[in-house]
């Protein structure tokens, strides 16, 4: 009988994990026993992907605010700090900037607007047409944006991010001053010490400041780059990547992460016999289209993945050939005729007008995206994603 269904996700139910647990045997024995109770086989090229969370809860991997507090006063002193372009975040900021406040004497704290780096509006694109303002050139105080914007309260989580963020600092009894710039350089004009807090954009803010006179110029993933005083670190992405733990803590983004999938995938083959594709997944790459907030507040979707998932798809564009090359043929001719210009494929369709309107990206971002959409971040209880048939095309 002709195969009817092409790529398959599951979202795995796995055991609530914690430090110290081992993840490997956790995922290899969640994966057996789902296939065993779901009856399906295990395949080579089949794809498990496991959420950093998890990983990272494994690892004990978290700080403390006063392990970030020590950090930020061994590398700027008791001075003032500019904290620039941080994400709107309760779950991914607010813990860090605590920290952050209790490490400074006063921080100049500078808002991207009208929204942040991953779409979090302060205020609508609009209103910036209605009051005249440019958001490239201008440079507002609070009392400025307040006096053109008002009170604006963020879509989904009713907060005053701007209010919410002075009170984290003040909290602290650290003097603070809020204004808004994209221009990073805008800064230096209040202090020379800056922490760079925007994710994908870092490298280049970090270069405008060192080149307009900065001194002290450090970003997140410079803070707990390193242990301090026992604390969780990661050596590649110090605090980016971090969530929100409690009030008093947050879990860091996982560290050696490759040895982690590496052993998965050599357990599975060893228990099945099996090539399975392993990697660790954050956040998903797409963008919301009400809120226009942009999911990707992780340095990258994947910090490790086995070999098989390297590169991008080399697809063609099924409606493409029906409409164009193929536009004569219907039915089993045009099934054969598809069929066969699949199996025939060029092994590299950059450029060639069969692939417009396929995705190009990284497998890894596709593959994650699909995992963090499929895992969500509430309840549901499934940290493990498998996924059958992503590799198979029409013809499988």
């Amino acid at each position: 009988m002709e195969r009817i269904v092409g790529t398959v996700i599951r979202g795995l139910r796995a055991p609530i994990i914690n430090k110290g647990d081992d993840i490997t045997e956790i995922v290899v024995d969640t994966v057996l026993k789902a296939s065993e109770i779901e009856g399906y086989s295990i395949n080579d090229q089949d794809i498990v992907t496991v959420t950093e969370s998890v990983v990272a809860r494994a690892q004990g991997n978290y700080a403390t605010i006063d392990n970030i507090a020590k950090d930020i006063s061994l590398k700027f002193g008791r001075e003032t700090i500019g904290v620039i372009f941080p994400i709107l975040s309760r779950n991914r900021f607010s813990i860090c900037l605590r920290g952050i406040a209790k490490g400074a004497k006063k921080i100049v704290l500078m808002l991207s607007y009208p929204s942040d780096e991953v779409g979090n509006h302060l205020v609508d694109m609009d209103m910036l047409d209605e009051k005249g303002v440019n958001p490239w050139t201008d440079v507002l105080t609070e009392e400025e944006f307040r006096s053109h914007f008002g009170y604006e309260k963020h879509l989904f989580t009713g907060i005053d991010y701007i209010d919410y963020y002075k009170s984290l600092i003040e909290e602290y009894g650290t003097e603070c001053e809020v204004i808004f710039s994209n221009q990073a350089k805008t800064i230096l004009n209040y202090t020379k010490n800056v922490l760079v807090c925007d994710i994908h954009t870092r490298l280049r803010t970090k270069k405008i400041l060192k080149e307009n006179g900065g001194d002290k110029i450090y970003s997140l993933d410079d803070i707990l780059s390193t242990p301090i005083d026992g604390s969780g670190f990661n050596e590649s992405y110090g605090l980016l990547g971090s969530n929100k733990a409690t009030e008093e803590s947050v879990k860091l983004f996982p560290c050696n992460c490759q040895p982690v999938v590496d052993r998965i995938q050599a357990t599975l083959k060893e228990k099945t016999g099996k090539t399975v594709e392993v990697m660790i997944y954050g956040d998903g790459a797409f963008k919301d289209p009400v809120g226009k907030i942009w999911e990707l507040a992780d340095p990258v979707v994947s910090p490790a993945y086995t070999a098989g998932l390297k590169g991008t798809p080399n697809e063609v564009k099924l409606k493409y050939l029906a409409d164009n090359n193929f536009a004569d043929l219907k039915g089993e001719e045009l099934k054969k005729a598809i069929s066969d210009y699949i199996i025939n494929k060029e092994p590299d369709l950059v450029g060639a007008m069969e692939s417009q309107g396929t995705t190009p990206r990284q497998l890894t971002d596709l593959i994650g995206s699909l995992s963090d959409l499929t895992s969500g971040s509430g309840d549901k209880g499934t940290p493990i994603i498998y996924i059958q048939g992503y590799f198979d095309n029409y013809t499988k």
